[in-house]
């Protein structure tokens, strides 16, 4: 809108209420990750948009599943640009024995939409009162993520936003021990180092040490990120294990292979993971692009609770093959040319030409990687392309009344669409709920009860 005068955009949620990622991805006991230098002082993301939200030329339309309550062709009919950003909608799955069988086996995403009050996970009900060990498949910010909310004290959350489901779920695990464990080595690691001192300073837990030999001998010869976070692995946490409440481990190259039934009579249930034990390619070990391979060894760790957290995959929305939009789904990707705009093969898989007036950003853009700031700098390159072909008078589609010109298609099939002022009402909504239980909000897990507030 700072770029083409008089734009008018309009951005429609599949939820009724807006944020995405910044109210649902990010851990509750984080509020600062929802925060952004863009100007001198931090700002909060969540102000930001309510900012860029207040003005007249934007309209937020939520509750609007595109591809059903309103088809993609139709937007086509009435905009001169469409920008997709919709972000990665489910996870990778490890393709092992037992992952999609056994009971006590959670993909990490879920699991972290459930604590955050993610509607699509409201009934998630995972068991934390199974086992006193959980194992994390996975070494990213997410799984550490996951680790921490299993092993901080839950009265440190109740002033969160978390869903008061969750912190009553929390309160009765038996979750002692977490192993985190990775096909790599610690070397390769792709947690950042912030998370890791979160964990290894919690109150009451303590740090497994790792072998020395998967560290360099001469730190001071690393460079600076890998000399900070390989002195932070080596001097670990404060308290022995044999002290502390609680313990988590960095297990290194491991590859899972399977999940095991319980031998017990519950046999539907998880018993243990298999894992194969890897080993580094190459004469540099500490190479941080270091491949690795499988190795005879096999090693088990018994548990009746896992998380996969290996990454996560944008999916193609319906209707997009029809007008020609290419996805990768190897990749997870809506193809472009990496400044956003859409492309399609023309002459052979290496020759390929601009959509008019089709753009991506985010995830599925680049591929479910980077933190916040990541992928609003990620944006604004696509917003820049935007004005760019604008200014340079580039093809784009035909143009037309925008949403006054959808209204009429969506409202014909019942769906109750939401504004920015609707969602303020449900705002003050989960603020009033929030206020009598001394925290920010408590948020609305069924989107009916969201709409409720607007009757």
């Amino acid at each position: 809108m700072q770029g083409i005068k008089n734009a008018i955009v309009d951005m429609y949620e599949n939820l009724p209420v807006p944020f995405g990622l910044v109210r649902y991805g990010v851990a509750p006991d984080h509020p600062e990750v929802k925060y952004h230098a863009l100007t001198r002082q931090s700002q909060n993301c969540q102000d930001k948009f309510t900012e860029v939200a207040s003005s007249p030329n934007f309209n937020f339309i939520g509750n609007i599943r595109v591809g059903q309550d309103v088809l993609l062709k139709s937007f086509m009919e009435h905009y001169d640009a469409i920008l997709f950003a919709y972000g990665a909608s489910k996870d990778r799955k490890l393709g092992i024995p037992g992952e999609d069988k056994l009971a006590g086996i959670y993909s990490a995403r879920n699991f972290v939409g459930w604590y955050n009050g993610l509607p699509e996970f409201s009934n998630l009900a995972p068991r934390l009162d199974v086992s006193d060990t959980a194992v994390i498949i996975g070494q990213g910010n997410v799984a550490l993520d996951v680790a921490r909310t299993l092993l901080k004290d839950v009265d440190t959350l109740r002033h969160t936003d978390m869903s008061e489901e969750a912190l009553a779920t929390l309160s009765k695990s038996k979750v002692k021990r977490v192993h985190v464990v990775g096909r790599r080595g610690p070397m390769q690691v792709s947690f950042t180092i912030k998370e890791v001192r979160e964990l290894m300073r919690l109150p009451s837990v303590a740090f497994e040490p790792i072998d020395r030999g998967l560290l360099p001998a001469d730190v001071s010869s690393l460079p600076r990120t890998a000399k900070r976070l390989t002195k932070l692995l080596l001097e670990g946490s404060s308290l022995s294990v044999a002290d502390a409440k609680r313990s988590w481990a960095l297990d290194f190259l491991l590859s899972p292979i399977r999940f095991m039934s319980s031998e017990t009579a519950n046999s539907s249930h998880l018993g243990s993971v298999d894992f194969r034990a890897m080993k580094i390619l190459g004469a540099d070990q500490f190479d941080p692009t270091a491949k690795v391979e499988g190795t005879d060894e096999e090693q088990s760790i018994p548990t009746s609770l896992a998380f996969r957290s290996i990454g996560y995959q944008s999916e193609a929305l319906p209707g997009m093959r029809d007008l020609g939009i290419g996805f990768d789904e190897t990749r997870g990707i809506i193809k472009n040319d990496y400044h956003g705009r859409l492309v399609s093969p023309v002459q052979g898989a290496n020759s390929a030409k601009a959509i008019p007036g089709m753009y991506c950003a985010g995830w599925v853009k680049r591929g479910p990687t980077g933190v916040i700031a990541n992928t609003m700098e990620d944006s604004f390159a696509t917003a820049e392309a935007i004005i760019a072909d604008w200014a340079n008078k580039t093809p784009f589609l035909g143009g037309g009344n925008g949403w006054e010109g959808l209204r009429e298609e969506v409202t014909a099939k019942g769906t109750r669409t939401v504004s920015w002022q609707d969602w303020l009402k449900i705002d003050a909504a989960e603020r009033s709920r929030g206020k009598l239980l001394g925290k920010e909000r408590e948020k609305f897990t069924n989107p009916q009860d969201m709409l409720a507030c607007l009757d």
